[in-house]
């Protein structure tokens, strides 16, 4: 058995420097040459893999199945939930029922700028990011945003702003699934952790929405919008995220954030209508309204894809049903841990490829077949069109497949190599200290890569090894490490450049991302006050549950 070695140059510190090479020419390849997601990782996974055969004396034959493993993870329990999503949202924007639902909406919102604010940026930006994720929210409703009067450049931070709370849910939920795979740590246990978290960061963004739309006398006069509409998201994700799993807390949110905020406007309205600055709009303009030009059944037919998704991933994935614990086969490279004072008969580090057939891409799989069916059925969708669909998706996911296989062979040979190991025993030293480090480690991670889940995937075990180290709850500072990188999302370049594709702002993203910068660190310092707060007064929220609870 391999047995991996803590310090293989002697010198901690100069053995730290060296693990870190493949993080830094990741992210260097990424924000600085600006290289193409798929090539910067894969360039990064033969980086690693020649280390820790030449420095951590990892076995050729034990490694390659270790990054086999790790790869095959990437495609089956993250590429196949993303790629179906992506093919669901197509297929709503092929058959015009996406269309739809957005002038239904924007019919339900008030010309007063705060309104539309939390109806499009907030509420359903979370629906898109838990959909497809990938800057898709920015893109969508920052013209949105436009059309009502807010600048370009503005118009996107709002829409980057609003899009912080929903992104480790995002793409149904693929960063948590990444961190279950790398961590080893129950999913459902992670999802209610950073759900947990999550819910406390969605109390503060709403209030600073409004305060960039309407300014503080705007934002006086709308506070109940921004109650409403974070314990509306809260209260649609949180229950969902604990109990439920990572792939509809997004969904669910928006969902009941838009209920929440729809009922809120029938009997509570601003005193004074605002646009956008706060500048009060005259009476006869408040007064005019925007019909959305829909008949009922239109109306109830672009809902129905959300329903079929809600009521079929429930089903399938729930901890009622025994579809996700059926697995087919199960392979293993095993390795005995630097970090362990003895090393059990079987090892204690491994990575694994576990094939369940009913994981939860396979739930949005048939939740896709079944929305196909029925739109077919009414005819809303015609055969040639499911073939424009896959064309669609393919052209926008075929990068981001790559990435997947490529970041978790990565990661899983980073892990098995020793050099997490080793990263993890070095950064021990800051003690207590690391839990303001952890979520700023998240933010530079997805700040730099554009992307909650290979940052996830790269430091996810990385951070749960350290907290082993200092006898941190297990679930503290992955979960915040996933956490922190929703809050880079608004000043990532990936990120940015999906963003402004519907703006003037093409091949500008360094003016948007200098923009966005200032309300991001105060976001990721409210973070590191919520971390504290975690670890000192609530420590038992991110404990592993009890085995057989």
């Amino acid at each position: 058995m391999f047995t991996q070695i803590l310090d293989p140059l002697g010198n901690l510190t100069l053995t730290c420097l060296v693990a870190l090479i493949p993080v830094v020419s990741l992210l260097v390849m990424l924000a600085v040459f600006r290289w193409p997601a798929w090539l910067a990782t894969l360039i990064g996974s033969v980086i690693t893999f020649a280390l820790a055969l030449a420095v951590w004396k990892m076995p050729m034959d034990q490694g390659s199945h270790a990054y086999v493993y790790g790869a095959a993870t990437g495609v089956w329990n993250v590429d196949w939930i993303t790629f179906w999503g992506m093919m669901l949202f197509n297929t709503l924007s092929v058959s015009g029922l996406f269309e739809n639902f957005r002038r239904w909406l924007i019919s339900k919102g008030s010309l007063d700028v705060r309104v539309q604010t939390m109806l499009f940026a907030w509420a359903f930006g979370a629906l898109l990011e838990g959909l497809v994720g990938f800057g898709y929210p920015w893109a969508v409703v920052a013209p949105i945003l436009i059309s009502l009067g807010i600048s370009d450049l503005n118009a996107i931070r709002v829409a980057a702003i609003a899009n912080n709370a929903p992104v480790s849910y995002g793409a149904l939920g693929a960063p948590i699934i990444a961190l279950a795979a790398v961590t080893g740590y129950p999913l459902l246990a992670l999802s209610g952790a950073v759900g947990t978290i999550v819910a406390v960061l969605a109390l503060l963004p709403p209030w600073v929405l409004l305060y960039l739309v309407s300014g503080k006398e705007g934002m006086k006069g709308g506070w109940p919008l921004a109650v409403v509409g974070s314990l509306g998201y809260i209260a649609g994700q949180y229950p969902v995220a604990r109990y439920l799993g990572p792939y509809l807390p997004d969904v669910t949110g928006s969902i009941v954030c838009f209920i929440a905020l729809l009922i809120l406007l029938k009997v509570w309205q601003p005193k004074s209508v605002l646009g956008y600055g706060g500048v009060p709009v005259d009476a006869a303009t408040a007064r005019q309204t925007q019909s959305h030009g829909l008949k009922s059944g239109e109306v109830l037919q672009a809902w129905l894809p959300f329903v079929v998704l809600l009521v079929v991933v429930a089903a399938w994935t729930g901890p009622w049903s025994p579809l996700p614990k059926v697995s087919w086969f199960k392979v293993q490279a095993v390795a005995c841990s630097a970090l362990a004072a003895a090393c059990p008969a079987k090892g204690n580090v491994t990575a694994v490829f576990n094939f369940a057939p009913w994981v939860g891409g396979s739930a949005i799989l048939a939740s896709w077949i079944i929305v196909v069916a029925l739109l077919l059925a009414m005819g809303k969708l015609k055969g040639a069109q499911i073939g424009e669909v896959l064309r669609r998706s393919f052209h926008q996911m075929w990068g981001a497949c790559l990435v997947g296989v490529f970041i978790f062979g990565l990661a899983y040979t980073f892990n098995y190599s020793g050099m997490a190991s080793s990263l993890a025993k070095g950064f021990s030293s800051l003690g207590t200290a690391f839990i303001v480090v952890c979520p700023i480690l998240g933010f530079i991670g997805v700040a730099l890569s554009g992307s909650n889940t290979s940052t996830n995937a790269m430091f996810g075990k990385f951070q749960a090894l350290v907290g082993a180290q200092l006898g941190m709850p297990p679930l503290l500072l992955p979960s915040f490490n996933s956490v922190g990188a929703e809050i880079g999302k608004p000043v990532a370049p990936q990120t940015a450049s999906v963003g402004v594709s519907t703006s003037k702002f093409v091949r500008k993203e360094g003016d948007v991302i200098r923009h966005n910068m200032g309300w991001t660190v105060i976001l990721l310092a409210y973070l590191i006050l919520i971390a504290i707060l975690f670890y000192f007064a609530n420590p038992l929220a991110m404990a592993l549950p009890a085995a057989g609870s």
